[in-house]
């Protein structure tokens, strides 16, 4: 079939309404819209809008929906996010038994001048994508469209005549104007066959055996990448090409297009990318414009200056878009919110996510100026927005930030989920300050500690803006660094001071990938012989985009280390120091008062002296330590301190425990929820108990969560042990009791016959847990001794006469809403055992998978 017979049906009308006339239609087809024309589409806008979850979909995961059409045919449709026609070309292309490419044979937009009235099958854009197999014949006896005739066959033909076999599948995308977010999506000839019906490439042709035609006639996006970021960092063409050869003899021969890479195509890209410029204009804006106008895929947000807003660029490849789905979704996101401030025009804000690895990956590069980087809620909408069209079900687990003054609540507000604070910039900045400008090492040591104890008291809710007063007057001997401190840090204090007691901190594994992934990128980025191209925005968002995109592409990729003998600094190879550190063997680590001996792994010989281990501000002999970093020694040594109890837990593991007390110990204040709270708590208590009296034969349950600065006193433990065989659990603390929430509260008040006390319904798990398991080994009182019919018949005689004891005053919090209105009502519950489901109380390796997994915010 001929392009002209083809396209009489579908592409050039559309199904019963004249020729495409912008000018006088108004972006519409047709002079007007008849009845049946109002019936049609009401059909079609009330179809479902389909958004599959995959990354890329074809034909085959939509359902299609038969519609009127011109000349009383019936038209094949479906209605798709406009956002995602991409990824249904990239799927559709994709086809196993005749993969392809579909090109835009034919584009119209409607002119952003018309200011007329838009009509109910007006459109903004109409794109005609057909298979790159036709439609033209070139086979002998094919037809060709008399407009394209074909010139004298050359020597070295630079185009693909060759490919073009008269496949006749195509499909419309339609953008209408009543739905700008939705495409219409018009697929009548989705078989890839020529006029005649017959197969004419892919594996069903029989002529196409042995031929490029069994193929799709070009490489594959993921290879062009792969080969345009190994030129990037300066692999050259033989390399590429010999390494590329050996993999399609080793796998027998080739199998797809990708094997098919020629010597010619990887020389064009090289010529491509050696002569390319940043510099698009004289003037830095107007080549911003243009850059962004010729690479609009990348850019998911940008507004120029003007009188009323800043400048703003949000960079995002589709690459770095596939990782924050991937490894952001039901985990954590992080940001660099300040790299380049001293040395770039503009300052680079990256948004992080963490790989099977935990190594820091840049899924957005922001550039605005200096002054703008805390109105994140300009751009931060349209991240999540293009994460979400892409993948309606991603949802992000945790967003870490590292500047106190960052807009939480939008971020809250963006993403629905909690937010936590890094402390790596102030820790990297007041470390390498100190080893530069303190020499005697005692004395940086008890600085190094003082500043960590004084953070770990701000976090533990101990501590203020005084802590550093008494810092700077103690050490006054140190005069380089009390300069910095005071002039750099100590205006800031107050906003790190708030932000700190308010929000849940991240562990220190965060900080050791995020710290790895700003030296990276100041490896680079920052390595331009001339440095005054630092001063053009054009410049950065150039390298950004090329080079840098590339050097964290290949970091991914798993076959880089055919390229080792070209690895450079700006390579990286391996773990981050956190997960070096967890290698290194508990035996070669030797604690000794206030410093460790670490075993160096390269050198068994030679020993790293860690000051302060188990500090948050630990310092270490290692060259990497003395740049400012967490080191792989200073975690390893942190681990095995708090291991055996010589070190308090992390704040991060603080922070955790701490959000698991407040939600076992604050029931919600509305009844009703409380109630059922209740109920369901019970209920999954008792299916619990079933499966472990059936599995073990023993219905006991693990301690609870406690509060993380409780500590075990022989006085309490007497106490609660003479509570729990008279029957009584202690209550729990009151709000606004600070870290002592384990205190019991005495009661001085006995409760009257006929009447329960409301306030205090809620006691400690663990402690009803404690009585539970007497209750189990017969070490209760004599009432618990007796059998459950017993008790209740004891009980009914009690309500019969209106005695209550005076035990009785406290509860359980595990008793269910029943038995809250029976001691409401004034009649006592005879289950007194039962309790609210616990859960174990993890360990500090858990909680590090835990709070770098799904976080629990101490806000909730």
């Amino acid at each position: 079939m001929g392009y002209e017979a083809a396209a009489s049906s579908s592409d050039v009308y559309v199904h019963g309404l004249a020729r495409f006339d912008p000018a006088a239609n108004c972006g519409s087809f047709g002079p007007s819209v008849g009845m049946d024309q109002m019936t049609r589409w009401d059909e079609i806008l009330t179809l479902p809008v389909q958004n599959p979850p995959s990354s890329e979909f074809s034909a085959a995961d939509i359902s299609w929906s038969m519609v009127e059409g011109w000349k009383d045919s019936m038209d094949r449709l479906a209605l798709i996010p406009y956002s995602r026609v991409n990824d249904f070309v990239r799927g559709e292309s994709n086809n196993k038994d005749c993969p392809t490419r579909f090109h835009v044979e034919a584009r119209r937009r409607r002119p952003p001048t018309m200011n007329c009235k838009p009509k109910v099958d007006g459109i903004l854009e109409y794109i005609l994508y057909w298979c790159s197999f036709g439609p033209d014949d070139y086979r002998k006896g094919g037809n060709v469209r008399p407009s394209r005739p074909i010139s004298e066959k050359r020597k070295t033909p630079a185009g693909r005549p060759n490919t073009k076999r008269g496949c006749v599948c195509h499909f419309i995308v339609k953008r209408l104007i009543v739905e700008p977010s939705v495409a219409l999506v018009i697929y009548n000839h989705n078989k890839h066959v020529d006029k005649k019906g017959m197969p004419c490439h892919g594996s069903m042709d029989k002529m196409a055996v042995g031929t490029k035609a069994m193929f799709a006639p070009y490489i594959s996006d993921e290879l062009r990448l792969q080969v345009m970021s190994l030129l990037y960092v300066g692999i050259p063409v033989e390399t590429i090409m010999q390494r590329h050869t050996e993999m399609v003899e080793k796998q027998g021969g080739p199998s797809n297009r990708d094997d098919l890479l020629t010597h010619r195509y990887v020389r064009r890209l090289e010529r491509k990318i050696r002569r390319s410029v940043y510099e698009l204009d004289d003037d830095d804006a107007i080549s911003i414009d243009l850059w962004v106008e010729n690479n609009q895929d990348y850019v998911f947000f940008y507004e120029d200056f003007s009188d009323t807003d800043t400048f703003v660029l949000g960079i995002q490849t589709d690459w770095q878009l596939q990782q924050m789905i991937q490894f952001g979704s039901h985990s954590l996101m992080a940001s660099d919110s300040k790299f380049g401030t001293n040395k770039l025009k503009y300052p680079v804000h990256s948004i992080l996510v963490f790989d099977q690895h935990k190594n820091a990956i840049p899924v957005a590069w922001i550039i605005t100026p200096n002054f703008t980087h805390g109105e994140i809620y300009k751009w931060i909408g349209a991240l999540y927005d293009r994460a979400h069209t892409k993948d309606p079900t991603w949802q992000l687990g945790g967003f870490i930030i590292d500047d106190p003054l960052a807009d939480v609540r939008t971020i809250r507000e963006v993403f629905h989920c909690p937010v936590l604070i890094s402390l790596w910039r102030i820790r990297h900045a007041w470390h390498k300050n100190l080893v530069n400008k303190c020499s005697d090492i005692e004395k940086r040591s008890a600085m190094a500690k003082r500043l960590g104890d004084a953070i770990s008291s701000i976090c533990r809710g101990n501590g203020d803006v005084e802590l550093f007063e008494g810092f700077l007057q103690d050490f006054v001997d140190c005069a380089g660094f009390l300069d910095y401190f005071e002039a750099r840090w100590l205006p800031r204090l107050g906003a790190w001071i708030t932000v700190l007691k308010a929000t849940s901190l991240a562990t220190a594994q965060v900080a050791s990938a995020v710290e790895s992934y700003h030296h990276l990128l100041k490896l680079r980025l920052l390595n331009e012989a001339d440095k005054s191209v630092y001063w053009r925005a054009d410049w950065l968002v150039h390298k950004l985009g090329s080079k840098v995109h590339s050097y964290y592409w290949l970091d991914e990729f798993s076959g880089k280390n055919s390229f080792s003998r070209y690895w450079r600094s700006e390579w990286s190879s391996g773990p981050n120091p956190w997960c070096q550190g967890m290698q290194i063997p508990d035996s070669d680590v030797v604690i000794e008062g206030n410093y460790a001996s670490v075993v160096s792994q390269k050198n068994k010989e030679k020993s790293h002296v860690v000051l302060n281990p188990g500090s948050e501000f630990a310092l270490c002999d290692c060259s990497w330590s003395r740049k400012g970093n967490i080191c792989k020694h200073v975690v390893k040594s942190a681990k095995v301190c708090r291991d055996r109890g010589l070190a308090l837990p992390s704040l991060a593991m603080f922070h955790y425990y701490q959000a698991l007390a407040n939600l076992a110990r604050c029931p919600p204040s509305d009844t009703l929820i409380s109630d059922h709270a209740m109920a369901v708590a019970v209920s999954v208590k008792t299916q619990l108990d079933a499966v472990l009296c059936a599995v073990n034969g023993s219905s006991s349950i693990s301690p609870a969560f406690q509060d993380p600065q409780s500590t075990s006193k022989p006085r309490e433990s007497e106490t609660e042990e003479a509570n729990s065989e008279n029957g009584v659990c202690a209550s729990q603390s009151q709000p606004g009791a600070g870290d002592d929430e384990d205190q019991d509260i005495p009661t001085g008040k006995k409760r009257k016959s006929g009447n329960a006390s409301g306030d205090n319904d809620d006691v400690s798990i663990y402690q009803d847990s404690l009585a539970r398991k007497k209750h189990k080994s017969g070490e209760a009182s004599g009432d618990n001794e007796e059998a459950s019919t017993e008790e209740d018949s004891r009980a009914r005689e009690s309500r019969k006469t209106g005695e209550i004891s005076a035990n009785d005053e406290e509860v359980s919090i595990g008793q269910d809403s029943r038995d809250r209105e029976k001691r409401k009502s004034g009649e006592p519950s005879g289950n007194e055992g039962t309790s609210a489901t616990q859960a174990t109380q993890p360990s500090e390796t858990e909680t590090s998978q835990a709070t770098n997994g799904l976080p629990v915010s101490s806000e909730a």
